[in-house]
């Protein structure tokens, strides 16, 4: 028996990197998944290779900054697989800092507010009457470990932790509704946003004490625990998949900067 077989699951910004590895992870354990994103597109490719390989997948335009987008993405779900099991909230948005903390722009901080800690409540909101409807009802937070050290980028550390803060006080919120609530703080994953850039990403390898950036799979797999009955007394908790860098002094703010 598969651990999600009949699980219907929604996962944003899954068109690609962390969210995209959590889509195939979790179809190929049996979920049926509604793939997500704001690029319709790149969430169709990957819905249609999960079903290339004998998986259940759709996909679905979201902008989780849209209350209306994101409800009528989980009705979407719900009318789709006739029910929801889990919802992975991975959208974020992530822009430099300004050289001086006085020059940073409210909008920049706004935006990445809004789409990373503001879009997560908005799908936790739309998603939370079905997740305790089906009685087995999980959430899971795409955190950083920006929320709890120092790497930089104001606005994303800030929205990351407010996330971790949310994780906890919904977990509470909805442990007695029989919903679970936990987060994952990956460290530095290799995604889209690293392209280009493998010089750097080789260098950074050296301040993990495993080794090596992480793989969207290591993500995937830490998701598909929290998600799963295998982590059935687990709720309110951050988890990091960090390669081990929280746990030791490191050098990142000397190569950041």
């Amino acid at each position: 028996m598969k651990r999600f077989e009949g699980y219907g699951v929604l996962i944003t910004a899954a068109g690609s990197g962390i969210g995209a590895a959590t889509a195939h992870r979790l179809a190929g354990e049996g979920a049926r998944v509604l793939v997500t994103d704001i690029d319709e597109a790149a969430a169709g490719k990957v819905a249609a290779s999960i079903r290339e390989q004998g998986g259940t997948a759709r996909e679905f335009a979201c902008d989780v900054g849209d209350r209306a987008a994101v409800e009528a993405a989980v009705a979407y779900a719900v009318e789709t697989f006739g029910r929801l099991d889990v919802l992975v909230n991975n959208a974020c948005a992530c822009h430099p800092d300004a050289p001086l903390f006085e020059d940073e722009d409210d909008e920049v901080w706004a935006t990445d507010l809004d789409i990373t800690l503001t879009g997560a409540y908005r799908c936790a909101r739309a998603a939370l009457p079905h997740l305790v409807a089906s009685g087995r009802g999980a959430i899971v937070n795409i955190g950083s470990v920006n929320g709890i050290q120092d790497f930089g980028n104001h606005a994303y550390s800030a929205a990351k932790a407010g996330l971790a803060s949310l994780t906890r006080t919904l977990a509470g919120h909805a442990g007695p509704r029989g919903v679970r609530v936990n987060l994952i703080a990956p460290g530095t994953v290799r995604t889209a946003a690293w392209a280009g850039r493998d010089e750097q990403l080789d260098e950074m390898r050296k301040l993990y004490p495993l080794g090596r950036v992480g793989e969207p799979a290591d993500i995937a797999a830490a998701v598909a625990f929290l998600a799963s009955s295998d982590a059935e007394w687990v709720t309110g908790a951050v988890l990091p998949v960090d390669g081990g860098t929280t746990a030791v002094s490191s050098g990142f703010k000397i190569m950041r900067d």
